[in-house]
């Protein structure tokens, strides 16, 4: 399996995707600079968490207009799976990859802690080794995180099953008190028409093998392995 992960200025956990696509997938991973106008024939495209120059604008907003990420563009509309981690989920909605955009959270404060998501849907290249109705363990870490989108778009996300995490207290309840940045319908992860681009804001990378506390990650590492590994 190949890999590659965007790495942009201020791009922070492009290292910990690149080790867990290593040792999960056994994947060859290229780290492709920002600059490059073409990412190299891949199975599978990572924008990581982060910064990306130093969210000047709006989160994602200059990154989105790279010369990388017109042809990140270009191979997703062709099929390539692309995976949004936290600033990458901000980046593939500014690039349009995506609806909606992640705003100011609600409590303007950043917000690094662990948190409880359901798994909403299960059938995608990212989430086969889940459960619907699931409720797993993710690290978030951002400033930015509040997913926002009209009505109807919201609507047509929940029709369509394309809302893949909800932000839901232990018990799988999406409550106030267990949405940790105001988003919308407790939304913590959503995915394009044909399940190949999915942007989240918590990060799997961080809770992935047991020395991290926690595994629960390892299982979208499995999932994109089952999926694109033959």
């Amino acid at each position: 399996m190949k890999a590659a992960v965007i790495v942009f200025p201020g791009s922070n956990c492009d290292r910990d995707i690149k080790v867990a696509l290593e040792k999960v997938a056994d994947a060859a991973v290229s780290m492709v600079w920002h600059a490059d106008a073409v990412v190299p024939p891949s199975d599978l495209i990572v924008l990581p968490g982060g910064f990306a120059y130093g969210d000047y604008l709006r989160t994602g907003a200059m990154a989105a207009h790279t010369a990388v990420m017109r042809d990140v563009a270009a191979k997703a509309r062709a099929g390539v799976p692309v995976l949004g981690v936290c600033n990458g989920f901000q980046v593939l909605c500014e690039a349009g990859l995506l609806p909606g955009v992640l705003m100011r959270n609600a409590s303007l404060r950043f917000v690094c802690r662990d948190v409880r998501l359901k798994v909403e849907q299960p059938d995608t290249l990212f989430t086969n080794r889940f459960r619907k109705g699931e409720v797993i363990r993710l690290p978030i870490a951002h400033g930015d995180g509040n997913y926002f989108a009209d009505a109807a778009t919201l609507d047509a996300l929940e029709a369509e099953g394309r809302v893949v995490f909800r932000y839901t207290d232990g018990a799988g309840n999406a409550t106030p008190e267990a949405n940790p940045n105001g988003a919308q319908r407790n939304i913590a992860g959503i995915c394009d028409e044909r399940r190949r681009v999915l942007g989240m804001m918590p990060h799997p990378e961080r809770l992935f093998e047991p020395m991290l506390a926690g595994t629960d990650g390892h299982r979208l590492f499995d999932s994109i392995v089952a999926s694109l590994v033959h």
